[in-house]
């Protein structure tokens, strides 16, 4: 199996791309570490100023890591999941894609992964610089995959990684945070982002990524209550939703 050798942190100056004109569309911005970001529904994460993308536990090939396992799930994750990830790289157009890890849901299914989908990879790298940030169920990808691996990314001041810390600037996925709102007496459960202004933790990106109550043990200490604000995907939107409209039961 032909792996990477990985970094401990790639830093990527801020001038490495050259920023293009403002994404034209009606999209919100988001205000993370006093730059603006655009959420998108699918669960990516546009830098504009970066023409950077972010996305965060892609999980590519659970269900072949289920089958290895006896345990069947539909063959089709990744596909679904890399055509959702080309329909959001078409959109934006960026010059940088970064994934924060768990991209793969072992090491073992990445080193395996089907020719048709190595090539789609290649095609969605193609022209663009890509970087593996590697996660706890990825800690090793295979170099014939393309792009850079490392276990975090500076861009901008803001570091990009996948688990998340309680200090600094930074944005990070492995939590798969979800939040809940009421809406005419009914509970509404979501995908969301969550962010308190210095850090963001993104949603599970994968078609079978599953999620975490952003009120949950595993995020006490991470981001502030007092700021906190969850962006929830929606079909074709994603909506704000802050402090005391969220649902804590």
């Amino acid at each position: 199996m032909n792996l990477s050798l990985k970094p401990l942190l790639v830093a990527v100056s801020p001038d490495t791309v050259v920023p293009s004109a403002a994404h034209e569309s009606d999209d919100p911005r988001l205000k993370l570490c006093g730059q603006d970001f655009i959420p998108h529904s699918e669960g990516a994460l546009y830098w504009e100023a970066q023409r950077t993308l972010l996305v965060a536990d892609l999980h590519l090939e659970k269900g072949a890591a289920f089958a290895r396992r006896g345990s069947m799930l539909p063959p089709y994750d990744t596909r679904m999941t890399l055509w959702r990830l080309r329909k959001v790289i078409d959109y934006f157009e960026p010059a940088r894609v970064v994934a924060l890890g768990d991209s793969f849901h072992t090491s073992e299914v990445a080193a395996f992964l089907p020719e048709e989908e190595r090539e789609t990879i290649a095609e969605l790298q193609d022209g663009r610089e890509w970087y593996w940030v590697t996660g706890n169920h990825d800690p090793e990808i295979p170099s014939a995959l393309g792009g850079t691996v490392c276990e975090s990314l500076a861009i901008g001041g803001i570091t990009c990684r996948h688990e998340p810390t309680r200090s600094g600037q930074e944005i990070a996925g492995h939590l798969h945070p979800v939040a809940r709102i009421t809406a005419r007496g009914e509970a509404i459960r979501r995908k969301c982002f969550a962010t308190d202004g210095d850090k963001m933790v993104m949603p599970a990106f994968g078609s079978y990524a599953g999620g975490l109550s952003i009120f949950s043990d595993a995020f006490a200490g991470l981001l502030s209550r007092d700021r906190l604000a969850a962006w929830l995907l929606g079909r074709d939107a994603v909506y704000p939703i802050f402090g005391a409209a969220l649902f804590r039961g």
